[in-house]
Formats: C-alpha cells, sequence, structure tokens
C-alpha cells in the first residue's frame, strides 16, 4: 500500500475518531442533565427534551489495491550459475588451534580467530622446531598463497595467530604454520617486536580472564595523497608472478570474557600499521572502536553483544607492553626460556 493511501485512510479514521468522541462528550452532557429530571418519570426525554440521536458516521469504503501486473522476463540472469558460482567465495577453514576466513583475491585471511584460556597456555605439547611453513591445500592452487612467494620478498611470513597460544599440541601449533595464517609482514621493528609485544599482552591478559578470545587480520587503508590531496588504496603486491598483497595495516579484536553465562565481555580493539614502531609507543595510542574496523573490513565483529554486557578492555586493565628480546621469546616458544610467570597487565579497578 502506498504512502498516499496510508496518508487518506489515517485521515478518514482521524475524522471518524473526532466525531465519535464529540458524540460521547455530548451523550455524557445530556447524561448529567437528565439526571436532574424527576426520578418517577420513566420517559424523561418526552417532549421538547427528546434528542435526536446523530446520523451514522460514514464508514471510508477500503481503497482498491492496484493489481501488480506479473512481469514474464525475457532473460534468466541466474542461468550462469549452471558453470559455476562466480564468488566471492571465502573459504572458512576450521583448525584445532584457529578459524579462519580466506580471501582469495588478496591471498592472505580476511581474519583468523582463536581461543586462549590459563590452560591452554598452561600446556606445552608442542615445540616450534617440528613445525614448518606450509601452503594450504584446502584452497584451490590457483588461489594459494605460495612458500616461493615470499622468497626474497623483504616481509616476513607473519602470523595472525601466533605459535606460542598453540603450544598445547604439536599439530594445534602446526596449522598455526599454513600460509592461510599469515601475511606478508615488516620483519625487524614490527613482527619482531612490536607485534609480538601484542601478541605476549593478550596471552597475559588470561592472569585476569578465563577465556580470552582474539580475531586479527589485515587492513588495507587510503592513505593522502601529497601532490592532489585525494585519498587512494595503495599496496605492494609480493610474488612472481605477483600474487600475495601486502597489508598497509592489522588488526585485533579482543574479547576477554569473565567467564559466566551471558557474563560481561571485556571488548578491546587494536589497529597497527606494518611498518617499524618504536616499542616505547604506549598501546591505547594504537587503540580504536570496534565499528572503526568494521566500516574499515566491510565485516562485523560483535553485533551479537548486547551493548549490557560489553566494557572496555582498557578501563578494565591497563593496555601496556612488557617489551621482550626477540631471541628470549624464541627460546621460550621451544621450552627454553624464562618461566611463564610473567607479570600481566594491571587491573584498572
Amino acid at each position: 500500500m502506498s504512502k498516499s493511501t496510508l496518508a487518506i485512510i489515517a485521515g478518514v479514521s482521524a475524522a471518524a475518531g473526532s466525531a465519535i468522541t464529540a458524540s460521547i462528550l455530548a451523550s455524557r452532557k445530556e447524561s448529567s442533565s437528565a439526571s436532574q429530571v424527576t426520578p418517577t418519570d420513566p420517559y424523561p426525554f418526552k417532549g421538547t427534551q427528546t434528542t435526536s440521536l446523530p446520523p451514522p458516521l460514514p464508514v471510508p469504503a477500503p481503497l482498491p489495491t492496484p493489481l501488480r501486473k506479473e512481469i514474464i522476463p525475457p532473460v534468466n540472469p541466474t542461468g550462469v550459475f549452471q558453470y559455476g558460482f562466480p564468488g566471492p567465495i571465502s573459504d572458512l577453514r576450521p583448525n584445532l588451534s584457529t578459524t579462519s576466513s580466506y580471501n582469495r583475491q588478496t591471498r592472505n585471511p580476511h581474519w583468523v580467530a582463536e581461543h586462549i584460556t590459563p590452560a591452554s597456555l598452561l600446556a606445552s605439547n608442542g615445540d616450534r622446531r617440528h613445525s614448518s611453513f606450509a601452503e594450504d591445500e584446502t584452497v584451490p592452487e590457483k588461489f594459494r598463497a605460495k612458500l616461493h612467494d615470499y622468497f626474497r620478498s623483504g616481509y616476513d611470513r607473519g602470523h595472525q595467530v601466533p605459535a606460542a597460544d598453540a603450544k598445547w599440541s604439536q599439530d594445534a601449533m602446526d596449522q598455526t604454520f599454513l600460509l592461510t595464517n599469515m601475511c606478508p609482514q615488516v620483519g625487524d621493528g614490527f613482527n619482531r617486536d612490536y607485534w609480538a609485544h601484542l601478541e605476549d599482552f593478550c596471552r597475559r591478559l588470561t592472569n585476569h580472564y578465563p577465556s580470552v578470545r582474539i580475531v586479527t587480520g589485515p587492513l588495507y587503508l587510503p592513505r593522502r595523497d601529497h601532490e592532489d590531496g585525494k585519498w587512494r588504496v595503495s599496496y605492494e603486491v609480493i610474488g612472481n608472478p605477483p600474487n600475495v598483497a601486502v597489508p598497509t595495516h592489522f588488526y585485533k579484536v579482543i574479547f576477554a570474557e569473565d567467564g559466566k553465562t551471558g557474563g560481561d565481555v571485556s571488548l578491546g580493539a587494536f589497529v597497527l600499521p606494518n611498518a617499524k614502531i618504536d616499542n616505547e609507543k604506549p598501546l591505547q595510542s594504537f587503540e580504536v572502536p570496534v565499528e572503526a574496523i568494521e566500516r574499515a573490513s566491510g565485516l562485523e565483529f560483535a553485533s551479537k553483544l548486547p551493548a549490557q554486557r560489553r566494557k572496555k578492555l582498557c578501563e578494565e586493565v591497563t593496555c601496556s607492553l612488557l617489551v621482550r628480546d626477540y631471541a628470549d621469546r624464541h627460546k621460550d616458544l621451544i621450552g627454553r626460556g624464562p618461566p611463564r610467570n610473567l607479570s600481566s597487565p594491571t587491573r584498572t579497578t
């Protein structure tokens, strides 16, 4: 039904409602006058006091619904599906330690999700020395990131879910070395430094929360051109032929759960440039609203998390990094590093 039709019916209904209201008020007033007549008179409204009933109100006739002529198209666009569905297809890959969605165009993941707990981090059944980087054969060969794409590219094969988060099983750790869990990352100053400190921060959250879920992925953000002032998205592509896109930024969305059914979730979101970052840079300088990452990525992370259950992570704990030497972290990953009782983010309340 059109808006004009609805307006007409609403107008007529309003007029009818006004008339009915006026009639009721008039009847009440006359009833008040009739109550002053001698009660012994069985017909108090005889003669000149007789009041005629108001004429019946007009009932608006329903407007005819215009018949929509059935259109029989002379073409069938969906017929192309008989040859194959064009996509896009996000290869959803649930593994032991990760769940990921793969972007066939950029040869990088859209996102990789993980879950860590105090118990999962305490176990030490995996050794990095027994893991190797590998192509993910579940992805069609022509859309796969290849090991040789990274060869002499100048970039690290950067874990989205770190191997250190999957030490509870050798198989689980091995799966973190699939290239569907990798993106090209700047090595010195980022993958081996600030990014690794952020991963360690996430692990230390388990000293306060019994369950921590993390979603990590790449971003391709625009930059303003200094010459004409226009915004453009520009990124390098590595490989021969060029296959794998080099992200401009990376994000982490953190869900720190209090462990109660329907309980509070401390939500934190961070966006870091794929570049060398001084270790003295405060972590909170990279904090952003989760909605900002959603707009930039086209993804949704917390649409089913009610506002009353949300808390801000950096208001619940101190969001700061514990800087450790890369060599020490690597030793810890193969079981020869310092003990696990490292300093944890402190509570702010």
